[in-house]
């Protein structure tokens, strides 16, 4: 089903930024300024709280097609990542190669499950 699809890529999508959230993590371990140093653990602590909440809203809502779900979803995953493309991505503060993998697997994420909430019967 589409909407198995969309769950599977909201998944990824988390572990992904699991994986980032520890990068960033790791990355202000190398900071001696408290302040910033701090400010660089809560951006990874967000960034691993929303990963982790997008991993289980996929695996128990978005693969059951469920309405609360998808717009949990939606909105979480489109909120971080518009300001991944617009804070990180555009400005070129990475690279463009790695920075495609989580916008691709949102965009993803929300046709495929946009396609099967609109086809499909919800929970």
């Amino acid at each position: 089903m589409a909407y198995q699809i969309g769950a599977a890529c909201y998944i990824l999508w988390g572990v992904l930024h699991i994986a980032a959230a520890v990068q960033g993590w790791r990355l202000s371990a190398g900071v001696h300024d408290g302040v910033i140093k701090s400010r660089l653990q809560q951006n990874a602590w967000h960034l691993g709280i929303f990963a982790l909440a997008a991993i289980f809203v996929a695996a128990t809502l978005n693969w059951h097609n469920s309405a609360a779900g998808y717009w949990i979803n939606l909105v979480m995953i489109s909120v971080v990542d518009i300001g991944f493309v617009v804070l990180v991505a555009l400005p070129g503060h990475i690279e463009r190669r790695a920075a495609i993998a989580g916008p691709a697997l949102w965009i993803l994420g929300a046709v495929f499950s946009t396609y099967g909430f609109l086809t499909y019967p919800t929970t």
